[in-house]
């Protein structure tokens, strides 16, 4: 099996190159592999002690970053390395200020694993929340180096617990230990032999956590909020932005709203300001201006969108009409906000249950939206209530940073 899957790699990888000549995201995934070993013989020398840290992209990079910082502070005489796969992580996290070295992980040949992992020799690895890749942990388990897997979680209908499933299980064998969100991932792993298992939580409620202790304010939003309810649209998509536009068009003049859409693309935006019948302001045209005689503030860059929900009265958090499914929930929840989400969340375990415990809401329809924001709008005691109710969940779920480094 390990020789076939070897076979399709290197096919895939000529497939990419193919598709590098028609897709800008896939010529960054194929352009900036071919500076990883440049990037780390400048970086990292023979005589370093490393610690390697693996995102599939964004969200798990946020996901690992608070135990990235207390590994930091554990490990000072440790370099540390952090590895994606995905363009749209590493091309936002690239000069990140907490690795040695960041860079693209290269496909899952033997030769790359080999050649990554003499280039950075480390003593400790981390694998965030999922991606299993063979040849690497293969590899890491012949040089006997501590291999972990962190927030990690497990769903019944992953090729691991299927009967076809056991060159993925081999792959899991390869882990020393495996911290995981909750009891359904403990006991899918038991099913197959597993016990070298804990159940530490989710490392974003740290993150989240965290982010209060920070200084989040932002003068130019200040002036733009001006004292009014202040609905944060986040992580939009288009089908999000359909319903939305209709219900801007016909808000009260009392009611602001600051746009952050997942895709900044200019085309995107100035379709998406062209939409909108309020006076509409872009974060790229802010200076020189009044931000307080506008209604609609569309931010057209990204990195603070965090900050942003801290001015949130309410929180529309996108993605919950596409696939996956929604969002980020837990930035707005950390900061007391009473959420508002679209339908498709069942795979997210913290949007599950902040919708059962009804600090979040979800809607399918433009009647439901409307019916949801109005209300929202015009009762403060339930913005209160529903806010307290995300905050204090948020609260209630930290800790699995410091469960991690106990247990390594």
């Amino acid at each position: 099996m390990l020789f076939l899957y070897n076979l399709i790699l290197v096919f895939a990888s000529q497939v990419v190159k193919l598709l590098a000549i028609f897709s800008p995201k896939m010529k960054l995934f194929v352009d900036g592999r071919k500076e990883v070993f440049t990037i780390l013989q400048k970086k990292i020398t023979s005589n370093d002690k490393t610690i390697w840290f693996h995102a599939a992209s964004l969200g798990e990079y946020e996901q690992g970053l608070p135990v990235i910082e207390k590994i930091k502070i554990k490990y000072p005489n440790h370099k540390i390395v952090i590895s994606f796969f995905s363009p749209s992580g590493y091309e936002v996290r690239k000069n990140n200020t907490f690795a040695d070295a960041t860079v693209y992980l290269p496909l899952d040949t033997k030769t790359n694993a080999k050649k990554f992992l003499q280039a950075i020799h480390p003593e400790l690895v981390f694998f965030i929340k999922y991606e299993y890749w063979p040849n690497y942990l293969n590899e890491l388990q012949k040089l006997n180096i501590k291999t972990y897997l962190i927030s990690g979680i497990f769903r019944e209908n992953q090729a691991f617990f299927k009967g076809y499933g056991g060159f993925y299980r081999n792959a899991l064998k390869t882990f020393d230990y495996f911290f995981v969100q909750n009891e359904s991932s403990k006991k899918l792993l038991q099913s197959i032999g597993f016990n070298n298992i804990k159940i530490s939580g989710d490392t974003r409620f740290d993150r989240v956590v965290s982010i209060l202790e920070k200084d989040n304010s932002l003068d130019f939003i200040e002036q733009f909020k001006d004292h009014k309810t202040t609905i944060v649209i986040g992580s939009s998509w288009p089908k999000d932005e359909n319903l939305l536009v209709n219900y801007i068009n016909n808000a009260s003049d009392n009611v602001k709203f600051i746009i952050a859409p997942h895709n900044i693309k200019s085309e995107q935006i100035l379709e998406l300001k062209k939409s909108i019948v309020k006076k509409t302001i872009l974060f790229s045209n802010r200076e020189n201006q009044n931000l307080s005689e506008f209604s609609v503030f569309i931010i057209d860059t990204i990195g603070i969108l965090t900050k942003i929900y801290s001015y949130a009265d309410i929180a529309y958090v996108g993605g919950g009409f596409g696939n996956p499914g929604v969002h980020n929930i837990l930035e707005p929840a950390t900061f007391g906000v009473p959420i508002v989400i679209g339908p498709n969340y069942s795979h997210f375990a913290e949007a599950t249950a902040l919708v059962h415990q009804q600090g979040c809401i979800s809607i399918s329809n433009l009647n439901g939206l409307t019916d949801t924001l109005d209300n929202l709008i015009s009762n403060e005691d339930i913005r209160h209530e529903k806010g307290h109710i995300c905050a204090t969940f948020v609260q209630m779920n930290k800790g699995a940073t410091e469960i991690i480094l106990k247990n390594i």
